[in-house]
C-alpha cells in the first residue's frame, strides 16, 4: 500500500483489503476520473458560474493547462497549497489542477482571516496560497503577504484577479520575503505528461466539522481525504440520490465544505455527467433566480438558508410577485444541523419537492434519507449510513453500547471515515478509539429500522473534551 502524506493515520491493512474487495476503493485519482468524465461527457455543460458556461472537455483542458503551469513554477508533488476561493468556476479548476500537479489543496472557507489562514499555512507548511485579490472589502493579498513575511513556508500567491491599486504585490512581483505573486489565470502552459500519482494518497485537506467559525478560539483541525475514499463517498452519495446526467446541482453553500463538494455535491454531480451551477451568495434572490434560470433539480442547504428561501417566497407570494419556474427542483438536501419538523414540512409543501435529511462530517461519516423512504422517515430522521461497510456505534459515557432507541455518543468507522487528523496526535488520542472508531461528539439514537436521529452534542464537547 502506498503511504499517505506524512502526518496522517492510514487505515489498517485488513480494512484496506476489505474496502478494495468490496469495490469501494478503485485506485483512480480524482483528476484521472475527470479525464474519463471529459471523454464520456465532453460537450455537455459541466459548470455554470455567472455568465460563464464550461463543458466537460473544456474543464479538463483548463485543468491540464493550469497543472502544467503550476509544475513550471516548481510546485512539487506533495506540497500543500491553501485554497480560499468563492463559489466560482476557478475553484473547481484550481482544486483539480493542484491534484493533477500532485499538490495537496487545503480547502479553507472564504470567511477565515489571518489567524486561521496563518495557522493552516504553519501546520501544513503550505508553499502556496490561492485566493481573491480582494473580496467583499477584505484584502486577501495583503493577508497573504503578511503571512509570507512571517515565513518560512509561503512562497507563491496566486490571485483570482489582478490586485487592486492599494495592493503593493501581485501581477508577477516578488516581496521582500521572497514570496512571488501571480494572477491565477497566468497558470497556463502546454499540458505535460501525467504524473504517476496514487489514489491512496491524500487528495486534499478539509477543515474539520469540529472547527469553529472564523474567530473561534480553537484552531481548525485538518482532515486528510484520499482519492480512494472521496471518490467513493461522492459516487455513493450520487447513487443514493439517483443522480443522472440530466440533473443540475446548485452549489449554494461554500464549495470548500464537504457537504457541497461531495455529498454528492460538485464531485458527485460531475461523476454522473450532470451540471454544477455555482452560486457565490446563498441568499434567496440569487439562488431562486438560478434555480429558475438553470432548471436546477437538486441543491443542498442548511436550515437557516432554507428558512430564508421560504420566507422570501412567502413575502413574494404575499406581494403577488412570487418567483416562477421552481418546478424543476426534485430534491432539497438539508444538513449542517437537524431541521425541525415544521421546516421539512414547509420545504415539501412550498417547493413541491422531496426534502432529504443529511448528517455528514468532514471526517467522513455520512447518513441520509433515501428518495424511497416513507414520509415519516424523511421528516423525522437523519437517515441511514451511506455505505454498507459503515460501522456505527452509539455508546454511553463509559463507552458501552446502548440499546436502540436510547441516546448516546455516535461513533463511526468505514471506507470514507478517516483514522486521524493531520499532524494532530493529541487530538487523535481523544477523538479516535483504540480500534479506530471516530468519536463524532454528536448525541444520537438509532431507530429499530436502523435510521439515526441526531439529538445534540455530547456533554463537555464530547470527543474534544476527553
Amino acid at each position: 500500500m502506498t503511504s499517505m502524506l506524512d502526518g496522517c493515520t492510514p487505515w489498517p491493512e485488513g480494512f484496506v483489503d476489505r474496502y478494495w474487495a468490496a469495490g469501494h476503493w478503485r485506485g483512480t485519482t480524482l483528476d484521472s476520473l475527470l479525464r474519463g468524465w471529459a471523454l464520456q461527457y465532453g460537450p455537455r455543460t459541466a459548470l455554470v458560474s455567472g455568465g460563464t458556461r464550461i463543458t466537460y472537455a473544456a474543464l479538463n483542458r483548463r485543468v491540464d493547462r493550469m497543472a502544467a503551469g503550476l509544475r513550471l513554477l516548481a510546485l512539487r508533488p506533495g506540497q500543500r497549497v491553501v485554497v480560499q476561493l468563492p463559489n466560482v468556476a476557478e475553484f473547481v479548476v484550481t482544486v483539480f489542477a493542484l491534484m493533477r500537479a500532485g499538490a495537496v489543496p487545503v480547502l479553507c472557507p472564504l470567511s477565515h482571516r489571518g489567524p486561521e489562514v496563518s495557522h493552516l499555512v504553519q501546520v501544513t507548511q503550505a508553499a502556496g496560497y490561492v485566493g481573491p485579490s480582494t473580496y467583499e472589502g477584505f484584502d486577501h493579498t495583503a493577508m497573504a503577504a503578511d503571512i509570507a513575511a512571517r515565513g518560512p513556508f509561503l512562497r507563491r500567491v496566486f490571485t483570482l484577479e489582478a490586485p487592486g491599486a492599494s495592493s503593493p504585490y501581485g501581477g508577477y512581483t516578488t516581496d521582500p520575503s521572497g514570496c512571488h505573486y501571480f494572477p491565477l489565470d497566468s497558470l497556463d502552459a502546454p499540458p505535460a505528461p501525467a504524473l504517476p500519482l496514487s489514489a491512496g494518497q491524500v487528495a486534499f485537506l478539509l477543515l474539520s466539522s469540529a472547527s469553529g467559525a472564523a474567530g473561534a478560539a480553537a484552531p481548525p483541525l485538518l482532515v486528510p481525504r484520499t482519492h480512494n475514499d472521496y471518490a467513493y463517498q461522492a459516487g455513493a452519495a450520487a447513487e443514493a440520490v439517483s443522480l443522472t446526467e440530466d440533473d443540475v446541482y446548485l452549489a449554494a453553500l461554500p464549495a470548500s465544505s464537504d457537504f457541497t463538494l461531495g455529498g454528492p455535491g460538485i464531485v458527485g454531480t460531475l461523476s454522473m455527467g450532470g451540471t454544477v451551477v455555482l452560486a457565490e451568495d446563498p441568499g434567496p434572490e440569487a439562488c431562486l433566480a438560478a434555480i429558475a434560470r438553470e432548471r436546477v433539480t437538486v441543491t443542498s442547504v442548511v436550515p437557516a438558508v432554507a428558512r430564508r428561501w421560504l420566507d422570501a417566497l412567502a413575502a413574494a407570494d404575499a406581494n403577488a410577485d412570487a418567483p416562477t419556474g421552481l418546478g424543476s427542483l426534485r430534491l432539497v438536501q438539508v444538513g449542517g444541523a437537524p431541521p425541525d419538523r415544521a421546516l421539512t414540512d414547509r420545504l415539501a409543501s412550498v417547493l413541491g419537492c422531496r426534502p432529504q435529511q443529511v448528517f455528514g462530517m468532514a471526517e467522513g461519516l455520512f447518513t441520509l434519507t433515501r428518495p424511497a423512504d416513507p414520509d415519516e422517515t424523511v421528516l423525522a430522521t437523519q437517515g441511514r449510513p451511506l455505505s454498507p461497510d459503515d460501522e456505527i456505534r452509539i455508546v454511553d459515557a463509559d463507552g458501552r453500547d446502548v440499546p436502540d432507541g436510547e441516546p448516546g455518543e455516535l461513533l463511526a468507522r468505514g471506507p470514507y471515515t478517516v483514522r486521524g487528523y493531520y499532524r494532530a496526535p493529541e487530538h487523535n488520542a481523544r477523538s479516535f478509539t483504540g480500534d479506530g472508531y471516530f468519536r463524532t461528539g454528536t448525541l444520537a439514537r438509532r431507530t429499530p429500522g436502523g435510521h439515526l436521529v441526531v439529538t445534540g452534542s455530547a456533554p463537555d464537547g464530547g470527543r474534544l473534551g476527553r
